[in-house]
């Protein structure tokens, strides 16, 4: 399971989280941040009570991978855990059509031989300040809610570069509560990260999208990196120690992590709309995209290779999204849905006086649903960038708004150009990860083609295509630009607006032409959209403050969250399906289904069995009820003592309902086995100082 691709990502934003009816936290419900534990809960359940530092000190061994997955620390020298799939966007630009990390996995058997990463940074969370009022000191009455939702966004700027100025870290302000509760985060970031391990993809993904978000599974979904400060491994304070025993069938266990974005308290309005309009045209995009790059991945090896990480991320999507779609289309679920929200109105309104903005909340909400069908179309395709689906586009479109948007004063900044942004956009902006010109043409071409079938009368595409086909075009446009040698970039870059001014390099002008349409689509979504939801959100949520606190858990925000379950199995069509399962299943499974992919073992793999060594009683994944969504991909599980007993890499079928609402009756998290960890590392690829290092042997 993976955080879906950015512009998904933002797509299924449009209903921010309601507190619909303070809920009772069912079962091991919760995605808790860390300075608001659960405690009381942990000890009448679980007889748990954390002993002093416990919390600390797994906050602070976990990492967040900007790419959209989290990791943790294993070890003092830096050493840092995630999945395979975590890393896999790394994997992919450091290989080379003779060299297929992605594919063929790697070992580093000497410090010297860790492979730095392009572009890859990663934050850990050193701390939290609640900002709340300082965000809202300069909201006033009589502001609309355009105008609150700009005083919120400027203050959030000034509070962010303040804290970078004096700390030198980077600060995020966090929107918590949709609205009720803003938080300052501080992360110390990392952006010397090596490559020290990886499996072959096919043990890796062992089962491909057919096992996808299935169980049982069998996959050693894990990938280890090395962080670096001033060329030497880091030394960290606070890393988590290997369990020596895993765990047991029944055992509490807990999971630090990165859950990227929960819509389970939406009112029935945003949950309508995303059922009706926006799900729908994302599967249609996502599907459609699919086709297109498997289609170029069949024109040989190497074009393969190239799409590959791509046609995970999509079919990763599509099937997470068919999943949370059927959801929203489950009428018992929406029935519900709506019987909270009428309760929770009807006691709104019996407590307010007249022209209390309480009881007009639900409805101007309702109103920002209508904006944004209105704009979802355009929106999705010029200021997403769904219509110009290029690595070298995106290269562009930040150089333009680069130079546009550092000449202004901070707080009135497009947030990804804020002083306490440009460092990470930077990284990524001048990264000498690869890309490949033909496979960069595919991929505009067909988005082209996609928006001028579903647009055919903005005159923007005219503007843009200049009478030529979809396929003319991204020729021109890719073949054109300069833009694949970073040293151009970071001399336009250097230049400002005079250098974008004179530049005639045609995916420059590109940009230069769908800008200011794509900004003016972007206010909109910000100030109609977004400003109307958390103007109202937190009115309701404030509402709901006044009767239960803050003792309920915010919807998930791509921060760093402490979730907790117990190791348990489930029934399915009147079957069990028990916790664990072993790397000798492994075995089976691929026997089963004709050892032809995605079912084919490596050869490693064959090896080790055939030499006697490899222990096939080995448990390799389990399934736990924590509670998790994408974004927790890589984070660690573990147990009462804060030992690795586990690594979260997928939920089953049933747990892709958790976007939108929790239920532990089938829903499950899926984790690789400490245990099969160690034991793949030890026997199939003799990887003893990676093994020494983790368990302190």
């Amino acid at each position: 399971m993976r955080l879906p691709m950015p512009h998904a990502a933002v797509l299924l934003t449009a209903g921010v989280a309601l507190l619909l009816a303070a809920p009772m936290v069912r079962g091991d419900e919760g995605m808790w941040l860390f300075n608001k534990l659960p405690l009381a809960h942990l000890q009448e359940k679980y007889d748990f009570e954390p002993p002093p530092g416990w919390a600390d000190h797994l906050r602070s061994s976990a990492v967040r991978f900007n790419n959209g997955g989290s990791g943790s620390f294993v070890s003092a020298d830096g050493l840092i855990m995630t999945n395979h799939h975590v890393g896999a966007d790394t994997l992919s630009k450091l290989s080379t059509a003779d060299k297929n990390y992605h594919h063929d996995g790697f070992f580093a058997a000497r410090r010297e031989d860790e492979v730095r990463a392009p572009d890859l940074e990663l934050n850990v969370l050193v701390g939290i300040r609640d900002v709340t009022d300082v965000v809202n000191r300069d909201v006033s009455p009589e502001m609309d809610d355009a105008r609150a939702g700009e005083a919120k966004r400027k203050a959030m700027a000034r509070i962010e570069k303040e804290a970078t100025d004096t700390n030198k870290m980077r600060n995020d302000v966090v929107t918590l509560y949709q609205g009720g509760q803003y938080h300052l985060y501080t992360y110390k970031k990392y952006t010397d990260v090596r490559l020290v391990f990886a499996p072959e993809f096919d043990i890796a993904f062992f089962g491909g999208d057919p096992d996808n978000f299935e169980y049982p599974r069998y996959d050693l979904d894990v990938c280890f990196f090395r962080a670096y400060e001033d060329d030497k491994p880091a030394k960290v304070e606070h890393h988590l120690k290997w369990s020596a025993d895993g765990t047991r069938d029944g055992e509490l266990i807990f999971v630090a992590g990165h859950p990227g974005r929960t819509d389970r308290l939406n009112t029935v309005a945003s949950l309508e709309y995303l059922r009706d309009l926006r799900f729908p045209f994302l599967l249609d995009f996502l599907m459609k995209k699919e086709a297109m790059l498997l289609a170029f991945g069949k024109q040989g090896p190497e074009q393969a290779r190239q799409a590959q990480e791509e046609l995970f991320s999509i079919q990763n999507s599509r099937k997470a999204r068919v999943g949370g779609f059927d959801g929203l289309k489950d009428v018992e679920f929406l029935n519900r849905k709506r019987q909270a929200e009428a309760e929770l109105r009807d006691r709104v309104t019996a407590a307010s006086k007249a022209g209390d903005p309480r009881v007009a909340a639900w409805d101007r909400i309702t109103q920002a649903q209508k904006t944004s069908a209105r704009i979802m179309k355009p929106w999705s395709y010029l200021e997403r960038g769904w219509a110009f689906d290029s690595l070298l586009f995106e290269v562009a479109r930040d150089l333009v708004r680069h130079a546009a948007e550092k000449g202004k004063p901070n707080a009135d900044r497009l947030k990804e150009y804020r002083e306490s942004n440009l460092e990470s956009l930077e990284l990524g902006l001048f990264s000498p990860a690869p890309i490949y010109p033909l496979f960069e043409q595919a991929k505009l071409a067909h988005s082209l083609s996609e928006w001028k079938k579903a647009m055919p009368d903005d005159p923007m595409i005219e503007r843009v295509l200049h009478g030529r086909t979809p396929a003319e075009a991204a020729r021109e446009l890719v073949q054109g630009t300069k833009l694949v040698d970073v040293e151009t970039r970071k001399k336009i870059a250097a230049g400002g607006i005079a250098a974008i001014e004179a530049s005639d390099d045609p995916m420059i002008k590109l940009a230069v032409v769908v800008d200011a349409e794509a900004r003016r689509l972007r206010k909109i979504q910000e100030d109609e959209v977004e400003g109307v939801e958390a103007a109202n959100y937190a009115i309701l949520a404030r509402a709901l403050f006044e009767a239960k606190g803050d003792s309920v858990y915010p919807d998930a925000t791509f921060t760093l969250r402490l979730a907790f379950g117990v190791v348990r199995g489930y029934e399915q069509d009147g079957k069990a399906i028990p916790p664990y399962t072993t790397i000798g299943g492994a075995f089976e499974h691929a026997k089963a289904h004709g050892e032809k992919s995605p079912y084919e073992l490596p050869a490693s793999w064959h090896k080790a069995r055939e030499s006697g060594k490899l222990r096939l009683e080995t448990p390799l994944n389990f399934v736990s009820t924590a509670d998790i969504i994408g974004g927790n991909s890589g984070s660690p599980v573990v147990n009462r003592k804060n030992e690795v007993v586990g690594l979260i890499f997928d939920g089953n079928i049933q747990s892709l309902v958790l976007d939108f609402g929790y239920d532990e009756r089938q829903a499950r998290a899926v984790s690789v086995d400490s245990r099969g960890i160690l034991e793949a590392l030890r026997s199939v690829y003799h990887a003893d100082r990676l093994v020494n290092e983790l368990t302190g042997h």
